[in-house]
């Protein structure tokens, strides 16, 4: 009799195994969306500028909203990360108003988020921040190789598991493991972030053995150039490894990337000889990935093609009951950004800190120094563009002077390192000039030395301008003329005392550069990481932008004023060079 029942228990399972696999359809046809990047652009109103806009996620709305109207209903979207910082909104519901959810996690639910991936500025959101919106999301926010430090299991959720139209699909996250880099310890305290090729050969087999999926998606909040600020594809830990992930490791289908602010789609051939998807959408909802996957079902599996495209929600209309149930937020924090602060005399532009000294990277190091009693400041431009006009400051004209949540440091370095890290900072900025024709600016370049064009036939600059960096409280020179690495020249501090190469100092610095973002730390001080950390002496618990409008209320009128702490001679040259390259940059 037990026999005889085993026997029936064993037919009865292989019937209901058989039934499960013909349950599966013969064809389907799946539609995803991803956005990534989105960086606070929730309204249809631009905070910083003070005006509408149309890129938003009401415009994502509105377009959804009309794929719905054509029957598009059983849908995934997704999103590649960084949703937690870049608009006055993000800042007020991250430190301002903490007692309701989250306006991110409100409005990710709202729309109704498949899967989420963690960004990197998600993370610098800090653990009070990102730990409250993820109790709050109501669908996974993924990261495989964001890994506890306690128990070497994932502190985000490492995949997840859907099912649309009796399709199975599996979402597997990660998230750009370059953090140690940019982000203070304290901020992703509990938490390493381990190498995505790696990862992802961990993961995949788990998931195909343990799930069995029909489709394999890749949501990585990582870029598609792999050669990024001099890395390559053996680089450990590469900050942009999605195109290393779908060549080295197999078993994707598609890989939705971000963190680079590019627009990407391309089908590549891996190393196994089987077709990936990489779809990368822009960021700030200029862009909405789409792709419709037709599967059609071959013996125990599906032959997949694809049909991806880039969908711009500018040109939908924003959905009028999103706009209704965001509106009392959005009014919120203008009310918020709206608050007067102090005056200014004069107006503030950024342009002249992109080719040397200026009044607007100056209000900065005042602001440091005044704050932290350092001997000395370093800072850069934080836009491309930014002004503040004359009279009435608030907190939104903050937001356009000072763009990221940067913490304050004050670390302690010596007077050479002081010098190598300004070295290592013309070098990224300047050109070595022979002549008044040459350009100031460092300008890429290809192998004959000339400079390059974008798609468009503008110049790019070789570094982004946010690695400029500059001193104030001493005075020196930067002589273009020279050989890179022999160009500066410190000959005091500005009040006149003596600098010495081999005494210590007190540098004022914002934790992106504190923490060896850019390299001036590390390859222009050579110093270590675990060196670099040791020579932070306080850290201010609050950001930069925190402090610049402390600063402001306590003088309460500003009047702009360059230091003019520092030269760039030879003074023909220079003035030459930044007639000729502003037109460029600015026309």
């Amino acid at each position: 009799m037990k026999r005889t029942f085993t026997n029936l228990y064993y037919f009865l399972l292989v019937l209901i195994t058989l039934s499960a696999c013909n349950s599966k359809p013969d064809n389907a046809i799946l539609q995803i969306y991803c956005t990534t990047d989105v960086h606070g652009s929730i309204f249809d109103f631009d905070l910083k500028q003070n005006k509408p806009t149309r890129h938003s996620l009401a415009h994502v709305a509105g377009f959804l909203q009309e794929e719905r109207k054509a029957g598009i209903k059983d849908y995934l979207l997704l999103d590649a990360g960084d949703f937690l910082q870049g608009q006055p909104s993000n800042y007020y519901f991250n430190f301002i108003d903490t007692t309701q959810p989250n306006i991110v996690s409100q409005v990710q639910n709202y729309l109704g988020y498949t899967a989420a991936a963690v960004g990197n500025h998600d993370i610098e959101a800090g653990h009070q921040v990102y730990d409250k919106v993820r109790r709050e999301m109501q669908f996974p926010w993924l990261a495989a190789n964001a890994i506890r430090t306690d128990n070497g299991e994932p502190y985000f959720q490492p995949y997840t598991v859907v099912e649309r139209q009796g399709i199975k699909i599996a979402i597997l996250g990660m998230i750009t493991p370059g953090i140690p880099k940019w982000l203070p310890t304290h901020l992703w305290k509990g938490i390493q972030f381990n190498d995505m090729i790696e990862t992802a050969r961990k993961w995949v087999p788990i998931i195909q053995k343990q799930e069995k999926p029909d489709l394999l998606i890749g949501l990585f909040h990582a870029g598609y150039d792999y050669n990024y600020s001099n890395e390559n594809k053996d680089t450990p830990c590469n900050e942009n490894a999605s195109y290393l992930v779908a060549q080295q490791v197999d078993g994707f289908d598609i890989i939705f990337c971000g963190h680079d602010h590019k627009e990407k789609i391309e089908e590549i051939n891996n190393d196994a000889g089987h077709k990936v998807l990489l779809i990368d959408s822009r960021s700030h909802c200029n862009a909405i990935g789409k792709v419709t996957v037709n599967l059609k079902r071959t013996g125990n599996g599906y032959t997949k093609t694809y049909r991806s495209q880039m969908i711009n929600p500018a040109k939908y209309q924003p959905d009028s009951v999103y706009i209704a149930t965001f509106t009392p937020a959005l009014e919120a924090v203008k009310k918020y950004i709206s608050t007067p602060l102090g005056e200014f005399s004069a107006p503030l532009s950024c342009r002249d800190g992109l080719f040397g000294p200026s009044a607007f990277t100056d209000f900065i190091h005042e602001a440091q120094l005044k704050t932290t009693g350092a001997d000395l400041s370093f800072s850069t431009i934080l836009q491309m563009d930014a002004q503040i006009d004359k009279g009435t400051v608030t907190i939104r004209d903050m937001f356009n002077l000072y763009k990221f949540e940067n913490g304050l440091y004050v670390m302690k370095f010596t007077g050479k390192e002081i010098d190598d890290y300004l070295e290592y900072a013309a070098k990224l900025q300047y050109n070595t000039m022979n002549s008044k024709r040459d350009h100031l600016l460092n300008f890429k370049k290809n192998d004959k030395g000339e400079p390059t064009t974008d798609k468009h036939g503008n110049l790019e600059l070789a570094v982004p301008f946010y690695n400029y960096s500059c001193a104030a409280g001493i005075k020196y020179t930067v002589d273009i003329s020279k050989e890179i690495g022999n160009r500066v020249e410190i000959k005091s501090f500005t009040d006149g005392r003596p600098f010495h190469a081999d005494s210590t100092y007190t540098v004022a610095i914002n934790s992106y550069r504190g923490n060896g973002g850019g390299g001036h730390l590390t390859i222009g001080m050579g110093l270590s990481k675990e060196e670099a950390n040791n020579r932070i002496a306080k850290i201010w618990d609050k950001d930069v932008r925190y402090y610049l409008t402390e600063y402001i209320k306590a003088q309460k009128i500003i009047t702009p004023s360059c230091r003019n702490d520092w030269k760039v001679i030879p003074s023909r040259f220079f003035q030459a060079g930044k007639e000729r390259d502003m037109k460029i940059i600015y026309k």
